[in-house]
């Protein structure tokens, strides 16, 4: 079987181009007609990447959990780069976890320290506290905390792959 990281980013490169032609299908359409099933398309597209985003990053879990040989893979792989002073791929996988957080439950514990992070390295826009849009009369928005545009979703699969390969080689080191 193929790793989830390879298989991730096959399905992430699949998901945009698929949802870019259906995209460029809709936004034709809508230079003669403002239906509403045409915008509702839109704000499915854009829905859409934000549940590729959620569920890859949940389902990573399990990878982790299988590769540390733990019942809680995100507490694991945190204290496991912490161990091995790996900090840039910490920091990138508590950013990245709090934002899917932030996708999922909404204004909370992650959130907040999202915002306080603001400037990271996630390279989306995070909703501030005060604010309703992303882009005020974009008739696609969803009502989401983190714009996930295709430079974040590229960036999940990313820190995946790295982390994964990290582990991997860690471990074979001890083996």
């Amino acid at each position: 079987m193929h790793e989830f990281s390879e298989l991730v980013d096959r399905c992430v490169y699949f998901t945009l181009e698929e949802l870019e032609k259906l995209q460029e299908r809709v936004m034709e359409a809508l230079q003669t007609s403002a239906a509403t099933p045409l915008v509702k398309a839109l704000q499915m597209i854009r829905l859409s990447k934000a549940i590729l985003v959620v569920g890859m990053f949940s389902m990573f879990e399990s990878i982790l959990q299988d590769k540390l040989d733990c019942s809680n893979g995100f507490k694991d792989v945190k204290e496991f780069l912490k161990q091995k002073e790996e900090v840039e791929l910490l920091d990138r996988f508590i950013e990245l976890e709090l934002a899917v957080n932030a996708l999922k439950h909404g204004k909370g514990k992650s959130y907040n320290a999202l915002i306080e992070r603001l400037g990271g390295k996630i390279r989306s826009k995070v909703k501030k506290p005060d604010e309703y849009f992303f882009d005020e009369g974009d008739v696609s928005e969803v009502a989401v905390l983190v714009d996930v545009d295709d430079n974040f979703i590229h960036y999940c699969p990313q820190t995946i792959r790295d982390i994964s390969e990290f582990i991997d080689k860690e471990n074979s080191q001890y083996q």
